[in-house]
């Protein structure tokens, strides 16, 4: 595959384009709230001739009275057409963001989606959130307190605001913030020894003593991100809301995971109808210390890069009954690992069986599971039991193996960045580095038979 990736910097009128042509780009840029505004730079678009195949708006967190667009584009896209669109738009007020994407296709590889090749890059996902966590639906416990709409918006200005590099933001929270993680985190303890999986409880008291984790305090993603690198080379990243399944299952292969750092209203300590931190970091932190756990994971990310739309579903709906819903057997006995259920009490009691109602379990295979529908407002019918999560890692890697995409990747940890195995010099080199791993380990075996 030659799919380049190049970044253009767009400072205003000082646009530096790279001599390439490319049927396919993405542009992000904000535009002022005014009548006319978005008719105006449509029609940049359509005098230049080109088309649009996606457009994205929402109203922008960074610049007041501007709305931010994403819109992806089709068609030939010269050096020169760049150059003479972002004058366009420039005169038009137009802010263009300091990364504009361009994608350069062969026609064998014209249809797969955009997917990030390193570190840096999820800052273009980030971006792209589908809601914010300060937007909040009339039915959700804290539409009506202005108070705490208005602390919503201050904890997810941190997260737009953030950069690869950047120290990750410190929120202080509020006393009622606290008393609200206190509650669910004490629930949490009582149910923790009978219902859920080993795993977790082994990491919870290291998280404690490492991660200021317990109920008197929120942990901060900064402690909980530099103590999972430490254990099995995953991070924290802060988002400010709802990113699409694509984004989100892409940050996993670079061992990402979006955090929020909002807490729900404390009206309703035990329930909230989207996920906050209390969900983020009690429900799905603590497993990424796992070194199984923290593999089937990453091998879920990897299979998303690249990967067709129905792809990407199978796979977000393997995520739900695993990474979310997911539990497995421990013994005679069968536990949960789920976030959604770990931080869902009444539900995590039903799918223990402990409910006159007795939810259905079936073995995780991952074609079964991938097709199967779930509800999402009530509690599931029918549950997958993992083995374990070496077995459900395998299982994954084989499920990706016949997905319909035209390449490899393998995630390089010196570098921290994706490499698409497309040519026998990468694989060789891949080849190589698996040789020397392979003479470490029997060099391993010779001294431990000693």
């Amino acid at each position: 595959m030659t799919e380049v990736a190049q970044r253009i910097d767009s400072h205003h009128h000082n646009q530096t384009v790279p001599s390439l042509s490319t049927n396919r780009a993405s542009l992000i840029f904000s535009v002022p709230n005014r009548v006319g505004s978005l008719s105006q730079v449509l029609g940049v678009f359509k005098e230049k001739k080109i088309n649009l195949s996606r457009i994205e708006s929402r109203p922008s967190m960074a610049k007041n009275d501007f709305y931010d667009f994403f819109v992806d584009i089709e068609g030939e896209i010269t050096n020169e057409k760049a150059q003479s669109v972002f004058a366009d738009l420039n005169e038009l007020g137009v802010s263009l963001k300091d990364d504009v994407l361009l994608t350069s296709q062969t026609p064998r590889t014209a249809e797969i989606p955009w997917f990030p090749r390193k570190l840096k890059d999820l800052d273009l996902i980030c971006s792209k959130v589908l809601e914010y966590g300060s937007e909040l639906d009339a039915d959700h416990p804290g539409f009506k307190d202005i108070e705490y709409r208005k602390r919503r918006v201050v904890i997810t200005e941190n997260a737009l605001r953030f950069k690869y590099g950047d120290k990750l933001p410190h929120v202080q929270y509020t006393a009622d913030e606290t008393a609200t993680w206190g509650v669910v985190y004490k629930k949490i303890m009582e149910l923790l020894p009978r219902h859920v999986c080993k795993a977790y409880n082994y990491v919870l008291p290291l998280l404690e003593q490492n991660c200021g984790f317990g109920p008197d305090k929120v942990p901060q993603l900064e402690d909980i991100s530099n103590f999972l690198q430490e254990c099995t080379g995953w991070r924290l990243r802060p988002v400010t809301g709802l990113l699409s399944s694509r984004d989100f299952l892409n940050g996993l292969a670079f061992r990402v995971f979006h955090s929020t750092q909002y807490i729900r209203h404390p009206s309703q300590p035990l329930y909230t109808p989207e996920p906050d931190c209390i969900h983020d970091i009690l429900g799905h932190a603590p497993l990424f210390a796992d070194p199984d756990f923290a593999d089937f994971s990453h091998e879920i990310g990897l299979a998303s890069l690249g990967a067709s739309d129905s792809d990407i579903e199978k796979l977000s709906t393997v995520y739900w009954f695993t990474v979310e819903f997911g539990v497995c057997r421990e013994g005679t006995d069968i536990k949960a690992f789920g976030a959604g259920l770990i931080s869902s009490f009444g539900e995590l009691e039903y799918a223990m069986g402990m409910n006159d109602d007795k939810p259905k379990y079936l073995p995780f295979v991952p074609d079964v599971a991938s097709t199967t529908k779930y509800p999402i407002t009530t509690y599931q019918p029918t549950y997958f039991v993992a083995e374990s999560f070496q077995d459900a890692k395998e299982k994954v890697i084989d499920f990706a193996a016949k997905m319909n995409r035209p390449f490899s990747v393998r995630y390089n940890p010196w570098t921290q960045s994706v490499e698409v195995l497309d040519d026998k010099q990468k694989m060789s080199r891949f080849v190589k580095d698996i040789q020397a791993q392979m003479a470490t380990l029997n060099a391993a075996i010779e001294k431990f038979k000693m």
